[in-house]
């Protein structure tokens, strides 16, 4: 699809590319310890888009998905990196996703629970990261147990083991990184959902937009971009989506 006048000021009415980036996620972003900058899959995505733009990127920093959201519907930045999900596409118009991430449930050791499908049960409280796409599903998904948001998805498994919760639900890779801070706890076997991770613009930026940004995912997952990526930063937990 090739990059008119009116697509390129759809995507960059400041005249640069603001890109919503949540480090809520290990799998696409995370910030240096040294230098403070943000690094990861979704940034090489972001910076490379701005490339093909031929204009200047800036990066709009998160703490959790449901602020990165938040902010694409505000038209606070003009691209984001978010798991698809009905609620979230009210304002954003999504591509295909790029990724796929498992979900995961962390218990305690000595847990009765040993399968996912034994989660959702009187008493059992899950704790979720708030406005994450885990929150957005089991919310819709759980009938019986109980649903404890944390402030941010890195701090989901903090508020679980302070509070003495049942379950921690999450990534899984987030997960695994915590059970070398935690010790007593362990991974349900399989995962309980698949996240979809895509880009994503104001559906206020119209559909020829939309239809650019789409076909942008759909060469980055074809040429190698998004698999290089993903080793490049070491990301296990994590696959490259079909083309559709």
């Amino acid at each position: 699809m090739n990059l008119t006048s009116d697509i390129l000021h759809a995507f960059t009415p400041t005249g640069k590319l603001r890109a919503s980036i949540n480090l809520g996620n290990p799998i696409l972003a995370n910030k240096d310890a040294v230098m403070g900058l943000p690094f990861g899959v979704s940034i090489d995505l972001a910076n490379n888009f701005a490339k093909r733009l031929g204009v200047e990127i800036e990066l709009v920093v998160f703490d959790a998905a449901g602020k990165s959201v938040e902010a694409v519907k505000a038209e606070q930045a003009d691209i984001g990196f978010f798991a698809i999900d009905p609620l979230r596409g009210e304002g954003i118009s999504f591509t295909a996703p790029y990724v796929l991430i498992e979900g995961s449930y962390l218990v305690p050791n000595d847990s009765a629970i040993q399968s996912n499908d034994e989660v959702d049960r009187e008493g059992i409280r899950v704790t979720v990261g708030k406005g994450s796409a885990y929150d957005l599903f089991l919310t819709r998904e759980l009938k019986y147990a109980d649903i404890v948001r944390a402030p941010t998805s890195p701090t989901v498994v903090d508020v679980f083991v302070e509070q003495k919760l049942e379950v921690a639900a999450g990534v899984k890779q987030q997960l695994e990184s915590d059970l070398v801070k935690f010790a007593g706890y362990r991974l349900l076997p399989g995962r309980f959902m698949v996240i979809q991770q895509a880009m994503g613009t104001p559906k206020s930026r119209g559909v020829d937009a939309a239809h650019y940004l789409a076909a942008y995912v759909e060469e980055m997952k074809a040429s190698g971009f998004v698999a290089d990526a993903l080793q490049r930063h070491g990301i296990q937990g994590a696959s490259v989506a079909p083309g559709v």
